[in-house]
């Protein structure tokens, strides 16, 4: 299917960038990804495997990442919406854990980190929420208390993505418990750390193949140069990095609405229904142009987001827009692609009832929309 609008936002290196990613997905991703599925996992061979095809951390500086910017992310991220492989975290990993690490940390620990997350030697997990914080960051209750020339980490934190393959985590904890959101740091743990330690891989409704786990903290002692930035200055870090976090997701939902689209397109010619193709039907018909013009509309929200993203003006405000937007729309259309299909869209073999069953969750994390809402409400 033709692309919607005629694009404008990504250059020759980054179609050149598409292609390698896609002989990628179609090579070593789609033909097992069901498998992975069943097993609620992504082997790690296949993070070593796309970090030494270059698809890691791609728009970190070298040797960080591949050196480009967040149009090659961008690329990635409609691969994986184009190819279904909702189970691989390498967005997380590439384009939100490592990018804090680059902003927040000492040359020694780039040095230390990033090379290796970009070989994909490294899986990186962030842990934000706990059992009792979701969206309100400022609630954490996990703590690192220093001692001397270590941090001592107490806690848990619960929907970790890439939590049981993850080797490297940045934790949000409080380091003033007393100050609030004025407490909070971000300290890296390691895998193998003593008192560190991975709970049971949770069972979820949709995103099968990605792990999500419980992580808990007992006494773990970390270097106090495990800190990123200063101490007590997370919660600002967070809160300007997650702009960026919020467009991942809409460039994931964005893609995902026009991979479907294209598919619900073709099944419904194909399919007949009363002696003749069910795209002959109004109702379909009509249903199709209607999402068609929502996904153009979403799709030009979405690439002008990217360019202020280039540009470094994208607003927290303008993010929580697009995220709002991008998700509940995919969630809707999602739904109508899959009546359109009849029973086959309940079956897994058409791909579009698993991908509806992903994309409810594209509202809750990166920010509920509710915490969307509130953000917008405030510029009113």
């Amino acid at each position: 299917m033709q692309d919607l609008i005629e694009r404008t936002i990504y250059r020759e290196d980054h179609e050149q960038f598409r292609a390698q990613a896609r002989r990628f997905f179609e090579r070593e991703v789609e033909p097992f990804h069901a498998q992975w599925e069943r097993d609620g996992i992504v082997p790690k061979e296949v993070w070593r495997k796309a970090g030494r095809e270059g698809l890691l951390n791609p728009m970190l500086p070298e040797p960080y990442g591949g050196g480009g910017d967040f149009g090659h992310a961008a690329v990635l991220l409609e691969e994986i919406a184009r190819a279904g492989a909702s189970g691989v975290g390498f967005p997380l990993h590439s384009d939100i854990v490592a990018p804090y690490i680059n902003a927040y940390g000492s040359k020694e620990q780039k040095d230390r980190w990033l090379p290796r997350m970009a070989a994909g030697e490294l899986i990186g997990a962030i842990a934000m929420t706990e059992p009792g914080a979701g969206s309100d960051l400022k609630s954490v209750r996990t703590t690192a208390r220093r001692e001397g020339d270590e941090y001592v980490i107490n806690g848990s934190k619960t929907f970790i993505t890439n939590g049981i393959n993850s080797e490297i985590v940045i934790v949000v904890c409080k380091t003033a418990p007393e100050l609030g959101a004025k407490g909070v740091s971000l300290i890296v743990v390691e895998d193998g750390t003593p008192g560190f330690t991975k709970g049971r891989k949770l069972e979820k409704i949709g995103l099968m193949a990605q792990d999500t786990s419980e992580l808990f903290f007992d006494n773990v002692r970390v270097p106090v140069g495990n800190l990123l930035g200063e101490e007590n200055m997370g919660f600002k870090y967070l809160m300007k990095e997650l702009a960026q976090e919020r467009l991942v997701v809409a460039v994931r939902a964005a893609a995902s609405i026009e991979v479907f689209l294209h598919k619900t397109v073709n099944y419904t010619r194909e399919r007949k229904a009363f002696g003749q193709p069910v795209f002959d039907f109004q109702n379909t018909r009509f249903k199709l142009a209607e999402a068609k013009a929502q996904a153009t509309m979403l799709r030009v929200f979405v690439d002008d987001c990217m360019r202020l993203h280039l540009q470094r003006r994208l607003t927290p405000e303008r993010a929580a827009m697009v995220k709002l937007n991008a998700t509940q729309l995919q969630n809707k259309l999602l739904d109508e692609f899959l009546q359109l299909h009849g029973g086959y869209g309940y079956m897994t073999e058409y791909q579009v009832g698993r991908a509806w069953t992903d994309a409810r969750i594209g509202r809750i994390y990166g920010g509920s929309d509710e915490i969307m809402k509130e953000i917008i409400a405030r510029t009113l």
